[in-house]
């Protein structure tokens, strides 16, 4: 059995045997109506009343955070990985599910256009949410395949959007299904689909940098594709999240073999040479000082001044596997992952639950 299959075998035990405990656990709550899943993965959070959630982790919002997005309004949105869509107002919290029109499923990206429509990709489809309704756009609409994984909304309006099956951009009425040649590697491995696109970003000249499962990173111009692969000096080819900070280098987080980070000419391997533990990368965040945050799975969350690494983990408050890093236009700094939302204040991680903490300190 190959280590993927391994590791989803053994997330849904795990999920499974923390659904038996708290069910045990509460099983003289009788007022609490809860249905047992037939199979506990995906646990739709939808399925039970808001009031009565049932978390495996105590005061938490959600057990799997992926997305943080502020939009033009000031609201805070969070993307979950099965626990709906989350909404705060800044005056309470509200969750927005399959009852609302909403499509339900991972959560990968947020955009917002010039209308104010807020777009959210996810796992069964694109959703656009405007004046109070969702619209769901999937294969029958003409995107290629509705298992979303990344998005980038560009500087012409146009939505890029990875899926299973490789990249689409959508021009608000058409989608435009983008067939991207595979480079030559020794080996694949992909981890969920060798077509798969993680992650989209682009660059000051408008060119795309796409992650993906098994082939490394494909940078698009519009009319052709370049590649990057270990063969270049990549430190892997399964890419789980990129970014280009401000400086124009391009920080890759791989799925098995850690950070790097590209400058145009050479790739830097910060894992291979030391500089940091663990080795699935991900949740790029630059802060206005240009600092690079970023977490790494069971080693916590890591922030490089130009210099230097510092950590931060179990000691500093932080109980999670990070997959998103964002600051907001109040300077609240938020984390969320497999743990669910943190707030980070003074050097400390704060777990946030429906009380919060939610205004600034």
């Amino acid at each position: 059995m190959s280590k993927t299959k391994t590791k989803y075998l053994e997330l849904k035990l795990l999920v499974l045997a923390l659904f038996l405990l708290q069910n045990l656990s509460c099983s003289g709550q009788e007022e609490a109506q809860y249905r047992i899943p037939v199979d506990p993965t995906p646990i739709i959070m939808s399925d039970w009343e808001v009031e009565d959630q049932m978390l495996y982790i105590e005061g938490q919002l959600c057990q799997h955070l992926r997305v943080i997005f502020q939009d033009s309004q000031g609201d805070l949105w969070f993307g979950t990985n099965v626990y709906d869509l989350m909404h705060y107002n800044g005056d309470s919290l509200r969750y927005l599910t399959e009852r609302d029109g909403f499509s339900s499923g991972r959560m990968t990206g947020f955009a917002e256009d010039e209308d104010g429509a807020l777009w959210i990709a996810t796992s069964s489809g694109l959703n656009k949410y405007a004046d109070g309704e969702f619209t769901v756009y999937t294969e029958e609409n003409g995107l290629q395949n509705a298992e979303i994984w990344s998005m980038l909304r560009d500087q012409n309006g146009n939505l890029w959007i990875g899926h299973n099956e490789g990249l689409s951009r959508f021009d608000g009425t058409n989608f435009e299904n983008i067939t991207i040649p595979k480079p030559q590697v020794d080996e694949i491995e992909a981890i969920y689909s060798e077509h798969r696109i993680t992650d989209i970003v682009t660059d000051r000249d408008g060119n795309l940098w796409l992650g993906t499962d098994g082939y490394g990173i494909s940078k698009y111009d519009g009319q052709g594709f370049t590649h990057f692969t270990i063969a270049d000096g990549l430190s892997g080819n399964n890419i789980c999240d990129l970014m280009m900070d401000s400086q124009g280098n391009l920080w890759v987080g791989t799925f098995w073999n850690g950070l790097s980070k590209f400058d145009g000419k050479a790739f830097t391997n910060y894992t291979k040479d030391g500089l940091v533990s663990g080795v699935e990368v991900g949740a790029f965040y630059e802060d206005t000082s240009g600092d690079i945050w970023f977490g790494v799975e069971n080693h916590g969350v890591y922030k490089f001044d130009g210099a230097n690494f510092s950590h931060y983990d179990q000691e500093d408050g932080l109980d999670a596997n990070i997959l998103s890093i964002y600051r907001d236009r109040e300077d609240r700094f938020w984390f969320g992952g497999w743990g669910g939302l943190f707030r980070f204040d003074d050097g400390r991680f704060e777990s946030v639950t429906k009380e919060g903490p939610w205004g600034t300190k």
